[in-house]
């Protein structure tokens, strides 16, 4: 036996395990290639941003109370922006999440009387209460600012016809959700959304088109501000964290769009002047210099995960063979112990926490209990490798992450060893 095999063997996966998943692993080679280099890209990219703004040492010092003239903040800024190409960006700690920043982002720039159109169906689950198509306190439907939403065609493509019915005198916003949250329609390519956003704004050019960029991040070498969005908004506990950042988000793009974040997220006549970095710039540095090889690493682990389980015969989201323009991977498997036991080898494999049996439970923000599996360094980081997702039919799990490929890799396998232990699936006759 290899030494590789003994050292997967030492951890819990058995030789038929060990053996499937490298046969697949090795048809792989040339997809992996194509997303290195497109790493290297996106790495050059990041580091012509920082040397362009004079990163220095003294961007790392920490500053407390007001914040007044942080250097490293201020200069972090300007960084995001060179590297997403908008006018300004808006980096926080005191943004805590990627809802957050996404709230932010509607809140600052809607008033009363406007409407916000989503031309690509539901909004992820968290966005509902924001928006008010649950109730909630403080919702944007509280403050008199309506939603209508335009679902894709069946075949994931756009429906034109109806989203041009949909634009009318009090549309302001038109949110494009680049990822699938927990849905199994196609996550939009970089091009796709801008052909999206060209249509929306031949119709109204005056729209403002903000695009939900969580999970998809550095996946191609184009960003959403390239094809005519307004602004992008993220979470640095996702991709560009680089699995660094201990919090955090951020809103890139027209400045204007930006001010009104800033002034939102502070206060009206303090804006980006306040807002102490506390101590974490270099994370928020180091992070996003990682960042591009963090996210290939995931990329890869998704391919990974989606090529073992449709050769298992589950149905997975995107599948084993298309483009990949977010992290994410969805796999349905149409049965409750299957989903679970796909959540509990990913958290075996944690490097903390790999003890803790994950179990559904009705988490803030979702309509139905979730399982999460996610033992991370940074509490629900998301570029670290987690599994999750409602319990409810269709089953299926959304699994993300992972810092390097090796673990991303284990992760994967260590699911499907607890599939293949409890007899949820049959190897011999693969």
């Amino acid at each position: 036996m290899d030494n590789l095999k003994q050292y997967y063997k030492q951890l819990g996966i058995d030789e038929e395990v060990y053996d499937f998943c490298s046969k697949i692993e090795a048809q792989l080679k040339d997809r992996f290639e194509r997303i290195d280099r497109t790493a290297e890209c996106n790495q050059l990219k990041v580091l012509q941003a920082m040397q362009k703004n004079r990163v220095s040492a003294e961007c790392f010092q920490g500053t407390s109370g007001y914040g007044y003239n942080d250097l490293g903040r201020e200069t972090l800024e300007k960084v995001y922006a060179d590297c997403f190409h908008g006018e300004d960006a808006l980096v926080r700690p005191q943004i805590t999440c990627g809802t957050h920043a996404l709230a932010l982002a509607l809140m600052s720039n809607l008033r009363p009387g406007d409407e916000i159109l989503s031309p690509v169906g539901k909004p992820y689950d968290t966005l509902e209460e924001v928006i008010g198509i649950r109730p909630s306190k403080g919702s944007l439907a509280e403050y008199q600012i309506s939603y209508r939403q335009v679902d894709l065609l069946e075949d994931g493509s756009f429906d034109f016809e109806n989203i041009k019915k949909a634009i009318n005198e009090k549309t302001k916003l038109v949110t494009i959700q680049r990822s699938k949250g927990y849905q199994t329609r196609p996550t939009l390519s970089v091009d796709r959304i801008g052909e999206l956003i060209t249509f929306v704004k031949n119709i109204k050019p005056e729209v403002i088109v903000m695009v939900d960029n969580c999970y998809g991040e550095f996946t191609e070498e184009k960003e959403p501000l390239e094809v005519g969005a307004d602004m992008i908004v993220g979470s640095l506990i996702k991709n560009p964290g680089g699995g660094l950042a201990p919090i955090g988000g951020y809103i890139c793009g027209k400045k204007e769009c930006v001010e009104n974040a800033a002034y939102r997220l502070t206060s009206p006549g303090l804006g980006k002047e306040v807002g102490a970095s506390l101590g974490i710039l270099t994370s928020f540095y180091q992070g996003l210099f990682l960042s591009p090889t963090v996210t290939a690493s995931a990329l890869k682990g998704a391919i990974f995960a989606a090529n073992i389980y449709e050769k298992l015969g589950y149905k997975v989201v995107p599948n084993a063979t298309e483009s990949r323009h977010d992290i994410i991977q969805a796999v349905e498997f149409q049965n409750r112990d299957a989903m679970i036991a796909f959540c509990e080898g990913i958290q075996a494999a944690a490097p903390v926490d790999s003890y803790v049996t994950p179990e559904p439970w009705a988490m803030p923000g979702y309509d139905s209990d979730v399982i999460m599996a996610a033992g991370a360094f940074v509490s629900g980081s998301s570029i670290e490798l987690s599994a999750d997702g409602p319990v409810k039919p269709p089953y299926a799990v959304y699994f993300q992450g992972g810092l390097t490929y090796p673990h991303a890799k284990f992760g994967i396998m260590m699911s499907l060893q607890k599939l293949y232990e409890r007899k949820l699936v049959n190897l011999s006759a693969m």
